[in-house]
């Protein structure tokens, strides 16, 4: 029977994806960069790091703005600029 219930859920495009963060905590990254990392609630943003922009976090992994922010970034005046392929 369980076999039956994985093949269901394999057949229906189903997926569970991690999320980028844990519970208490929000996402920020680089500023002028890719890189990323959590921050727990109620805590500052690291030096060197940003929120990202209203409405363009990501909340899950392979999501719309996790894809999305692979290539972009936020500079250093808080404009959303393309990152320069292999960096």
């Amino acid at each position: 029977m369980l076999a039956g219930g994985v093949a269901a859920v394999a057949l229906s495009g189903c997926s569970v994806r991690d999320s980028i963060c844990g519970n208490g905590e929000y996402p920020v990254m680089t500023i002028g960069g890719t890189g990323s990392q959590c921050v727990k609630n109620g805590e500052e943003v690291p030096e060197g790091y940003t929120r990202y922009p209203e409405g363009k976090v990501p909340r899950k992994v392979d999501d719309k703005w996790d894809v999305y922010w692979r290539s972009h970034t936020v500079d250093k005046d808080g404009a959303v600029v393309e990152v320069p392929e292999g960096e």
